[in-house]
């Protein structure tokens, strides 16, 4: 009982783990209104949160080599169970960003390695695969559940009592494993020594670029626009992006001095010279900015353009998080019997299917069927890659950086879902802006006096509000009821070609990940784990060794 409690506690703080992410998702709508706030605000807490477990990764996998990974876990469970209590009564976004962006992303990136590692220490051969599976199973239910468990609380009570739930659970997470039913996974050997200076660095960097890519629909990509300064005459996000950039490159010098010195690294560098946990790494990289983006845009599109409810938009969104569930659990078997070039590909096409059938469907009325449809192959597709990304990268390496290879996945994970929400988010905005002043422009109805200030007032900066909250506005100040009605109607239309190119650069990541492809291998996983095992460094090709 004791061994197979292991799993049954590590499968509930997973779940913990996905059904957070889940509600923030379709409670958009209610926290703005609670908050009284615009979606920027919601979207730079949503990528921030993403953005502290991407940038703190890999810090946690070693704070977990360090103390041992069941303490780690039991740590991070309870500076995770504080983040979701101080989120659970905030009265602003800052102290909601602080509690769930912050307390709730360090909780996580503690929790997240650690919990790798434990299932790697815990369990061996078939029973590790089981572990393995059951947690992406796990993982796949909270996505599947998530929405409408998280929209009919959101709805009908608050989303505020999701995060006091979680509350709980963390606290019997914690007294699970204090009655010792968690056993630990012991590192062999000595502790390593944390790199601290690496540790800073590599956050700097990332908060870097992933908050320049943010910030690029206030600012501007080149030209800017409400650029706090104007460098030579440019908008801020490139230098800020440029200086993210310039942090990873002295990270990277920084890391090959210390494996030069005989020090601890934040991680082995040499790791990224073998192409299978490589280009299973940037795979996965692709497939979460796919689904961010992709998780960023629909929410909008239903409850802010469409009206939907929390809860209808969960119900809206099944229809992928059953393809997800059904196709993440039944995926090993195609990892058994074709390599993973072939089957990423075959995912990535279906996903290219069902975002074309996807954009087909984003009109003033929603089509039921062809909606469902196109979410249907979205989670087919994602749900491919998931089961087996994650099987490549572990495989990929020996048992002595099974901490380190975690802390990379979670990295690229979280990076991928920070830079999906910055990059689509920014488009979407900065598409609304320009499309609406193109509509009004060319509106005969508008005058052009109306169409001049509106533009003015476009250059203040706009955000995703529904056509209620437009109408409100242009109503407060008096206008002639046809001129509301006219533009009114340019802002829905806006909307919906906002969503559309949104989902249309979605398209062209995937495209672009085709090409990443190239470097998958062409044999079994299974043939590759073999291969490590029992790979020497005198028989071992370079490119198929770690």
């Amino acid at each position: 009982m004791k061994k197979w409690g292991t799993l049954a506690v590590l499968s509930i703080a997973q779940f913990v783990m996905v059904l957070d992410t889940s509600v923030m998702n379709v409670a958009i709508g209610q926290l703005i209104e609670d908050f009284d706030t615009d979606v920027t605000q919601i979207q730079t807490a949503i990528t921030f949160y993403s953005l502290v477990m991407a940038a703190f990764m890999l810090t946690g996998a070693k704070l977990g080599d360090v103390w041992g990974r069941r303490r780690a876990f039991t740590i991070g469970m309870a500076v995770y169970a504080a983040g979701s209590a101080l989120t659970a009564v905030a009265s602003s976004v800052g102290i909601l960003t602080l509690g769930w962006s912050v307390l709730e992303g360090l909780g996580a990136a503690l929790v997240l390695p650690a919990m790798a590692a434990l299932i790697a220490g815990v369990y061996k051969g078939a029973e590790r695969a089981l572990a393995f599976g059951v947690l992406g199973g796990i993982a796949a239910a909270g996505v599947a559940v998530g929405p409408i468990v998280g929209g009919w609380v959101t709805s009908n009570l608050s989303w505020r009592v999701v995060f006091a739930g979680e509350v709980v659970l963390a606290l019997i997470i914690i007294g699970a494993v204090a009655i010792g039913l968690v056993r630990d996974a012991k590192l062999p050997g000595r502790k390593p020594n944390v790199d601290w200076v690496g540790s800073g660095l590599s956050a700097a960097g990332l908060a870097l670029v992933v908050y320049g890519a943010l910030q690029s629909s206030q600012w501007g990509f080149i030209t800017p626009k409400n650029s706090p300064i104007e460098p030579f005459g440019f908008a801020l996000t490139p230098f800020v992006i440029g200086a993210g950039f310039l942090m990873l490159y002295l990270f990277v010098s920084w890391s090959r001095r210390r494996e030069a010195n005989g020090q601890d690294p934040l991680f082995r560098l040499a790791l990224f010279d073998f192409k299978p946990f490589r280009s299973g790494l940037s795979m996965t990289l692709a497939q979460q900015t796919i689904l961010a983006g992709t998780f960023f845009a629909l929410p909008l599109y239903l409850q802010l353009t469409l009206g939907f409810d929390a809860f209808d938009t969960g119900v809206k969104l099944l229809p992928v998080s059953i393809a997800l569930l059904v196709t993440s659990v039944g995926g090993a078997a195609l990892m058994l019997r074709y390599s993973p070039r072939l089957v990423v590909r075959i995912a990535l096409g279906v996903l290219l299917v069902g975002i074309g059938v996807l954009l087909t469907t984003i009109e003033p009325t929603l089509d039921g069927f062809g909606f469902s449809l196109a979410l249907a192959l979205l989670g087919i597709g994602i749900g491919i890659m998931a089961a087996i990304l994650g099987n490549l990268v572990q495989s990929a390496v020996g048992d002595r950086d099974r901490s380190e290879a975690g802390g990379l996945q979670g990295t690229a994970q979280q990076l991928g879902m920070a830079l999906g929400t910055a990059i689509i988010g920014a488009i979407v905005i900065s598409s609304l802006a320009s499309s609406f002043a193109t509509q009004v422009a060319t509106d005969e109805r508008i005058e052009a006096g109306v169409s001049e200030a509106v533009e003015v007032s476009l250059a203040g900066g706009i955000s995703f509000v529904t056509a209620a909250d437009v109408r409100a506005i242009i109503e407060a100040g008096d206008a002639d009821p046809a001129l509301t009605d006219a533009l009114v109607e340019n802002y829905e239309e806006s909307q919906l070609e906002a969503i559309r190119l949104a989902l249309f650069v979605t398209t062209v990541i995937v495209l672009l990940s085709f090409w990443l492809t190239r470097q998958l291998p062409t044999r079994r996983v299974e043939e590759i784990a073999a291969d490590v095992a029992g790979a020497t460094d005198d028989d071992a090709d370079p490119d198929d060794r770690p």
